[in-house]
Protein backbone atom coordinates (compact mmCIF):
# COMPACT_ATOMS: atom_id res chain seq x y z
CA UNK A 1 0.00 0.00 0.00
CA UNK A 2 0.97 3.55 -0.61
CA UNK A 3 0.72 4.59 3.20
CA UNK A 4 3.30 1.46 3.91
CA UNK A 5 6.84 3.35 5.04
CA UNK A 6 10.35 2.01 4.81
CA UNK A 7 10.40 1.50 8.92
CA UNK A 8 6.82 -1.26 8.33
CA UNK A 9 8.60 -3.38 5.77
CA UNK A 10 9.79 -5.30 8.76
CA UNK A 11 7.30 -7.25 10.92
CA UNK A 12 9.12 -7.43 14.76
CA UNK A 13 6.98 -9.81 15.37
CA UNK A 14 8.26 -12.35 13.12
CA UNK A 15 11.53 -11.36 12.97
CA UNK A 16 11.49 -11.59 9.13
CA UNK A 17 11.39 -9.50 6.41
CA UNK A 18 7.63 -8.16 5.69
CA UNK A 19 8.25 -8.82 2.08
CA UNK A 20 10.28 -11.97 2.22
CA UNK A 21 9.93 -13.77 -1.06
CA UNK A 22 9.03 -10.49 -3.00
CA UNK A 23 10.58 -10.56 -6.15
CA UNK A 24 12.81 -7.67 -7.12
CA UNK A 25 10.65 -6.18 -9.78
CA UNK A 26 7.49 -5.69 -6.76
CA UNK A 27 10.40 -3.98 -4.76
CA UNK A 28 10.70 -1.72 -7.70
CA UNK A 29 6.97 -0.92 -7.74
CA UNK A 30 6.76 -0.66 -3.93
CA UNK A 31 9.70 1.85 -4.36
CA UNK A 32 7.76 3.85 -7.38
CA UNK A 33 4.69 3.93 -4.92
CA UNK A 34 7.04 6.29 -2.42
CA UNK A 35 8.06 8.47 -5.24
CA UNK A 36 7.93 11.58 -3.03
CA UNK A 37 9.75 9.70 -0.36
CA UNK A 38 13.34 10.30 -1.01
CA UNK A 39 14.79 7.58 1.73
CA UNK A 40 12.33 4.89 0.33
CA UNK A 41 13.69 5.75 -3.55
CA UNK A 42 17.41 5.27 -1.97
CA UNK A 43 15.84 1.58 -0.51
CA UNK A 44 14.67 0.95 -3.99
CA UNK A 45 17.86 1.54 -6.29
CA UNK A 46 19.68 -0.70 -3.33
CA UNK A 47 17.63 -4.03 -4.10
CA UNK A 48 17.77 -2.61 -7.73
CA UNK A 49 21.63 -2.63 -7.73
CA UNK A 50 21.63 -6.33 -6.38
CA UNK A 51 23.44 -4.48 -2.89
CA UNK A 52 22.16 -6.17 0.69
CA UNK A 53 20.82 -4.55 3.20
CA UNK A 54 22.80 -4.06 6.43
CA UNK A 55 20.41 -5.56 9.09
CA UNK A 56 20.88 -4.24 13.03
CA UNK A 57 18.54 -6.25 15.61
CA UNK A 58 17.28 -4.86 18.73
CA UNK A 59 15.77 -6.74 21.18
CA UNK A 60 14.04 -4.07 23.21
CA UNK A 61 11.96 -4.70 26.77
CA UNK A 62 10.43 -1.73 28.46
CA UNK A 63 7.61 0.41 28.05
CA UNK A 64 6.42 2.99 26.12
CA UNK A 65 9.79 5.28 26.71
CA UNK A 66 11.27 2.18 24.84
CA UNK A 67 8.63 1.47 22.35
CA UNK A 68 7.48 4.94 21.33
CA UNK A 69 11.37 6.34 20.41
CA UNK A 70 12.30 3.06 18.79
CA UNK A 71 9.22 1.35 17.10
CA UNK A 72 6.65 5.11 16.56
CA UNK A 73 4.55 7.06 18.54
CA UNK A 74 0.87 7.18 17.41
CA UNK A 75 -2.46 8.98 19.12
CA UNK A 76 -5.53 8.46 18.18
CA UNK A 77 -3.97 6.02 15.43
CA UNK A 78 -2.09 8.59 13.93
CA UNK A 79 1.77 8.48 13.70
CA UNK A 80 3.58 11.43 15.04
CA UNK A 81 7.03 9.91 15.21
CA UNK A 82 7.94 6.82 13.19
CA UNK A 83 10.71 5.26 15.41
CA UNK A 84 14.38 4.53 14.78
CA UNK A 85 14.48 3.91 10.80
CA UNK A 86 13.81 7.34 10.43
CA UNK A 87 17.14 9.01 11.31
CA UNK A 88 18.79 5.19 10.36
CA UNK A 89 17.73 5.74 6.92
CA UNK A 90 19.46 9.21 6.23
CA UNK A 91 22.21 8.92 8.56
CA UNK A 92 23.15 4.74 7.49
CA UNK A 93 21.84 4.51 3.67
CA UNK A 94 20.90 0.68 3.24
CA UNK A 95 21.06 -0.19 7.08
CA UNK A 96 17.82 -1.08 8.41
CA UNK A 97 16.92 -1.67 12.23
CA UNK A 98 14.57 -4.87 12.65
CA UNK A 99 13.04 -4.19 16.46
CA UNK A 100 11.68 -6.72 18.28
CA UNK A 101 9.63 -5.12 21.35
CA UNK A 102 7.91 -6.84 24.54
CA UNK A 103 6.69 -5.09 27.78
CA UNK A 104 8.25 -5.42 30.66
CA UNK A 105 6.72 -5.57 34.55
CA UNK A 106 9.58 -5.54 36.62
CA UNK A 107 13.57 -6.47 37.38
CA UNK A 108 12.35 -8.96 39.86
CA UNK A 109 9.50 -10.73 37.36
CA UNK A 110 12.50 -11.42 34.86
CA UNK A 111 14.50 -12.78 37.33
CA UNK A 112 12.07 -15.14 38.68
CA UNK A 113 9.73 -15.94 35.92
CA UNK A 114 8.79 -19.85 36.44
CA UNK A 115 9.47 -22.63 33.79
CA UNK A 116 5.95 -22.32 32.46
CA UNK A 117 2.90 -19.72 32.52
CA UNK A 118 1.02 -20.79 35.12
CA UNK A 119 -1.97 -22.89 33.68
CA UNK A 120 -4.72 -20.85 36.28
CA UNK A 121 -3.56 -17.57 34.55
CA UNK A 122 -4.32 -19.11 31.08
CA UNK A 123 -7.38 -20.42 31.95
CA UNK A 124 -8.53 -17.38 33.64
CA UNK A 125 -7.65 -15.05 29.86
CA UNK A 126 -7.63 -11.97 32.15
CA UNK A 127 -7.41 -8.79 30.47
CA UNK A 128 -3.92 -8.13 30.79
CA UNK A 129 -2.50 -5.68 27.73
CA UNK A 130 -0.56 -3.86 27.27
CA UNK A 131 1.26 -6.61 29.36
CA UNK A 132 -0.28 -9.72 28.12
CA UNK A 133 0.80 -13.03 29.64
CA UNK A 134 3.11 -14.13 26.55
CA UNK A 135 5.64 -10.99 27.50
CA UNK A 136 4.93 -10.65 31.40
CA UNK A 137 6.36 -14.47 31.42
CA UNK A 138 8.40 -14.47 28.22
CA UNK A 139 12.10 -15.73 28.68
CA UNK A 140 13.18 -14.21 25.63
CA UNK A 141 15.58 -11.64 26.53
CA UNK A 142 17.59 -14.13 27.64
CA UNK A 143 17.38 -16.08 24.70
CA UNK A 144 16.84 -13.67 21.53
CA UNK A 145 19.59 -13.68 18.80
CA UNK A 146 19.73 -9.94 18.50
CA UNK A 147 22.68 -7.36 18.05
CA UNK A 148 21.75 -4.70 20.73
CA UNK A 149 19.55 -5.36 23.63
CA UNK A 150 17.44 -2.01 25.00
CA UNK A 151 16.14 -2.63 28.84
CA UNK A 152 14.99 0.55 31.21
CA UNK A 153 14.34 1.45 34.59
CA UNK A 154 11.33 3.13 34.36
CA UNK A 155 9.27 -0.31 35.21
CA UNK A 156 11.37 -0.62 38.59
CA UNK A 157 10.38 3.28 39.13
CA UNK A 158 6.34 2.73 39.21
CA UNK A 159 4.89 -0.35 38.62
CA UNK A 160 3.33 -2.35 41.65
CA UNK A 161 3.52 -6.48 41.41
CA UNK A 162 1.86 -9.12 43.09
CA UNK A 163 3.52 -12.52 44.16
CA UNK A 164 1.24 -15.55 44.38
CA UNK A 165 0.96 -17.21 48.25
CA UNK A 166 1.30 -20.36 47.33
CA UNK A 167 3.49 -21.10 44.22
CA UNK A 168 5.92 -17.26 44.50
CA UNK A 169 5.52 -16.35 41.03
CA UNK A 170 5.00 -12.67 39.99
CA UNK A 171 2.30 -10.51 38.42
CA UNK A 172 1.71 -7.37 37.25
CA UNK A 173 -2.36 -7.51 37.52
CA UNK A 174 -2.85 -4.39 34.90
CA UNK A 175 -6.68 -3.09 34.35
CA UNK A 176 -7.34 -5.04 37.81
CA UNK A 177 -10.47 -2.48 37.79
CA UNK A 178 -11.74 -4.29 34.43
CA UNK A 179 -11.41 -7.58 35.38
CA UNK A 180 -15.00 -9.11 36.83
CA UNK A 181 -15.56 -8.87 40.06
CA UNK A 182 -14.95 -13.17 40.43
CA UNK A 183 -11.57 -12.59 39.55
CA UNK A 184 -11.18 -9.08 41.30
CA UNK A 185 -12.11 -11.72 44.25
CA UNK A 186 -9.27 -14.03 43.23
CA UNK A 187 -6.96 -11.51 43.17
CA UNK A 188 -7.54 -10.46 46.77
CA UNK A 189 -7.42 -14.29 47.93
CA UNK A 190 -4.33 -15.54 46.23
CA UNK A 191 -2.28 -12.62 45.79
CA UNK A 192 0.11 -10.49 48.03
CA UNK A 193 0.38 -6.94 47.06
CA UNK A 194 4.30 -6.19 46.95
CA UNK A 195 5.56 -2.69 47.93
CA UNK A 196 7.49 -0.58 45.34
CA UNK A 197 11.47 -1.78 44.30
CA UNK A 198 14.14 -0.35 46.81
CA UNK A 199 16.77 1.36 44.47
CA UNK A 200 19.16 -0.68 45.59
CA UNK A 201 17.57 -3.99 44.83
CA UNK A 202 16.53 -3.04 41.50
CA UNK A 203 20.17 -2.48 40.72
CA UNK A 204 21.27 -5.64 42.26
CA UNK A 205 18.25 -7.24 39.90
CA UNK A 206 19.70 -5.23 37.20
CA UNK A 207 22.94 -6.27 37.85
CA UNK A 208 21.98 -10.29 37.46
CA UNK A 209 20.17 -9.93 34.51
CA UNK A 210 23.34 -8.26 32.57
CA UNK A 211 25.51 -11.26 33.98
CA UNK A 212 23.03 -13.61 32.76
CA UNK A 213 23.16 -11.82 29.11
CA UNK A 214 26.86 -12.06 29.07
CA UNK A 215 26.46 -15.60 29.91
CA UNK A 216 25.72 -16.08 26.20
CA UNK A 217 26.43 -12.54 24.27
CA UNK A 218 28.51 -9.92 24.48
CA UNK A 219 25.52 -7.66 22.70
CA UNK A 220 25.58 -4.30 23.56
CA UNK A 221 23.30 -3.34 26.31
CA UNK A 222 21.64 -0.26 26.51
CA UNK A 223 19.23 1.33 29.51
CA UNK A 224 17.12 4.42 29.37
CA UNK A 225 17.03 6.50 32.77
CA UNK A 226 13.83 8.76 32.74
CA UNK A 227 13.52 12.26 33.37
CA UNK A 228 13.32 13.54 36.61
CA UNK A 229 11.22 16.18 36.16
CA UNK A 230 7.91 15.87 37.25
CA UNK A 231 4.95 18.24 35.71
CA UNK A 232 3.30 19.96 38.65
CA UNK A 233 5.37 19.33 41.42
CA UNK A 234 6.95 22.86 42.93
CA UNK A 235 7.92 21.27 46.36
CA UNK A 236 11.21 23.46 47.73
CA UNK A 237 11.12 22.40 51.70
CA UNK A 238 11.61 18.45 51.99
CA UNK A 239 11.18 18.53 55.74
CA UNK A 240 8.93 15.70 56.73
CA UNK A 241 7.87 14.66 53.25
CA UNK A 242 8.55 10.29 52.32
CA UNK A 243 10.44 10.44 48.90
CA UNK A 244 8.83 12.23 46.10
CA UNK A 245 9.04 10.50 42.53
CA UNK A 246 11.32 13.67 41.53
CA UNK A 247 13.92 12.50 44.49
CA UNK A 248 13.23 8.49 43.64
CA UNK A 249 14.01 9.14 39.80
CA UNK A 250 17.01 10.88 40.89
CA UNK A 251 18.16 8.28 42.77
CA UNK A 252 17.88 5.82 40.38
CA UNK A 253 19.50 7.55 37.64
CA UNK A 254 22.72 8.30 39.90
CA UNK A 255 22.40 4.38 40.70
CA UNK A 256 21.82 3.43 36.88
CA UNK A 257 25.28 5.68 36.05
CA UNK A 258 27.37 3.82 38.84
CA UNK A 259 25.93 0.37 37.27
CA UNK A 260 27.07 1.11 34.07
CA UNK A 261 30.63 1.94 35.71
CA UNK A 262 30.66 -1.45 37.12
CA UNK A 263 29.38 -3.77 34.09
CA UNK A 264 29.91 -1.61 31.04
CA UNK A 265 26.37 -1.02 29.98
CA UNK A 266 25.60 2.65 28.27
CA UNK A 267 23.13 4.55 29.91
CA UNK A 268 20.81 6.57 27.37
CA UNK A 269 20.12 9.72 29.33
CA UNK A 270 16.90 10.40 29.08
CA UNK A 271 16.67 13.04 31.75
CA UNK A 272 19.70 14.67 30.06
CA UNK A 273 17.88 15.22 26.95
CA UNK A 274 14.63 16.20 28.07
CA UNK A 275 17.16 18.71 30.87
CA UNK A 276 18.36 20.17 27.52
CA UNK A 277 15.73 20.50 25.14
CA UNK A 278 13.34 21.16 28.22
CA UNK A 279 10.75 19.28 30.32
CA UNK A 280 8.03 21.78 29.49
CA UNK A 281 7.82 21.15 25.87
CA UNK A 282 9.00 17.05 25.90
CA UNK A 283 6.97 15.58 28.89
CA UNK A 284 3.44 14.66 28.83
CA UNK A 285 3.32 13.42 32.43
CA UNK A 286 5.67 12.33 35.05
CA UNK A 287 7.52 9.20 33.00
CA UNK A 288 5.77 9.60 29.14
CA UNK A 289 7.48 11.72 26.37
CA UNK A 290 6.03 14.15 23.31
CA UNK A 291 6.38 12.42 19.75
CA UNK A 292 9.43 15.29 19.81
CA UNK A 293 10.55 13.85 23.04
CA UNK A 294 10.74 10.30 21.82
CA UNK A 295 12.66 11.49 18.24
CA UNK A 296 15.06 12.98 20.24
CA UNK A 297 15.55 10.22 22.32
CA UNK A 298 15.99 8.06 19.56
CA UNK A 299 19.02 10.31 18.00
CA UNK A 300 20.66 9.45 21.26
CA UNK A 301 20.78 6.19 20.83
CA UNK A 302 21.90 6.11 16.83
CA UNK A 303 24.24 8.11 18.47
CA UNK A 304 24.91 5.45 20.87
CA UNK A 305 24.79 2.51 18.46
CA UNK A 306 27.27 4.45 15.74
CA UNK A 307 29.88 5.20 18.98
CA UNK A 308 29.46 1.14 19.47
CA UNK A 309 30.66 0.35 15.76
CA UNK A 310 26.79 -0.98 15.85
CA UNK A 311 26.31 0.06 11.96
CA UNK A 312 29.83 -0.72 10.67
CA UNK A 313 29.08 -4.22 12.02
CA UNK A 314 25.76 -4.56 10.63
CA UNK A 315 24.75 -8.09 9.24
CA UNK A 316 24.33 -7.91 5.41
CA UNK A 317 20.61 -9.16 4.65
Amino acid sequence: PASLTASQLYDERRWVPAFAGTTRCEISRLGEAHSQNRSSIRLKCLFEAGEPLGRLTIFAKGNLDVRDSLHSFKIDGKVLWNGINEIVRDRFPGTVVRLRHETCTRSDALLGLPSVVPPELVSRRLPLEPSPLSAQFSPALFEADCDVIALSIQPDLSTRLVRHRRDGYLLYPANAKNWTAADRQWLRDEFDFLDPLDVDVSMSNFEKIIARIRERSAVPILVYNVSAVVPGESIHCHQGLDEILSTRIRKFNVALAELSQRTGISVIDVDNIVARAGADRLKVDATHLTAEGSRLVAEEVVRVLDDLGCFSTAEPH
